[in-house]
């Protein structure tokens, strides 16, 4: 493997590493930014479901090229051209405050809904109208960490594709499949029509999780709903759901954020979809 010369600052390739700020240059060219270590390893890794590679182009610092050589060697078999940069090039394109000298761009690797419906998933995540992008990522994290089988944004939620979606989800995105545009209405038929239960998270539910717990309803095929970070779920998404459970309080917290109230909930559901395991003889 050649060293690769120093990329200028006023190359095309950075300029267009750099537009992918934006959404609307991210959604026409199908491309992102992934930043960091974990991200790229991660997408060095990762095909898509056409079985290309996710990464197709690498920037790095000559430092970081050293220190992650073999992330680097990793891009290089996966196909993707790989770029030495100075770090002023990459702080130029980063979207942290302190870049870690290795910025990777991406296709996009969202699955169609219909693909999601016919693997028969038995653990969604749909996040409604959720527009924090960190709070994105890290609800995609949760359940990946749950076992989840799929994750829906819909159309009213951030972009999947936001640099701090990404770096929230921490490699996560290449983990599981994720639907993204896909109408609130849309996705509660298509699941139910797949057989799965739907949930709707709101700390104002008339169930508790618990008593679901208990009850033992909580082992089927079940998607949660995930509301705004502010004002939760609508009246018109709730009545979509199967139940509108809470989360129950038991000290004096006046409540929890979105993403902690999503890794209880998709926690919950896990356990409750595991096999009991015999006690020892």
């Amino acid at each position: 493997m050649g060293t690769p010369e120093l990329i200028s600052p006023r190359s095309p390739r950075v300029a267009a590493a750099r537009r992918l700020a934006r959404r609307n240059f991210r959604g026409k060219e199908r491309r992102f930014i992934a930043e960091g270590p974990q991200a790229v390893r991660e997408a060095a890794a990762h095909r898509g479901g056409d079985g290309e590679p996710t990464l197709i182009e690498l920037f790095a610092t000559p430092e970081a090229a050293d220190r992650y050589a073999d992330i680097v060697e990793a891009a290089h078999t996966a196909g993707a051209r790989v770029h030495l940069a100075d770090a002023d090039v990459l702080a130029d394109v980063s979207q942290t405050v302190t870049p870690q000298g290795l910025i990777g761009v991406c296709r996009f690797l969202d699955t169609p809904f219909p693909e999601i419906l016919a693997a028969r998933p038995t653990l969604v995540a749909v996040l409604a109208n959720v527009r924090d992008p960190g709070n994105a990522g890290t609800v995609l994290r949760c359940a990946d960490a749950a076992g989840a089988d799929a994750v829906i944004l819909t159309d009213a939620s951030v972009d999947l594709y936001n640099p701090k979606s990404v770096r929230a989800s921490v490699g996560s995105l290449y983990h599981l499949p994720v639907a993204v545009g896909v109408p609130v209405e849309q996705a509660v038929q298509g699941l139910r029509d797949a057989g799965v239960r739907i949930l709707a998270a709101d700390g104002a539910g008339a169930a508790d999780l618990d008593d679901e717990l208990d009850a033992g309803t909580m082992g089927t095929p079940t998607a949660w709903v995930f509301g705004n970070e502010a004002w939760g779920l609508p009246e018109e998404t709730r009545a979509l759901a199967d139940a509108v459970v809470r989360v129950p309080i038991h000290g004096k917290a006046e409540s929890l954020n979105l993403a902690t109230a999503a890794a209880v909930c998709l926690y919950a559901s896990a356990r409750a979809q595991r096999p009991r395991r015999a006690p020892d003889a």
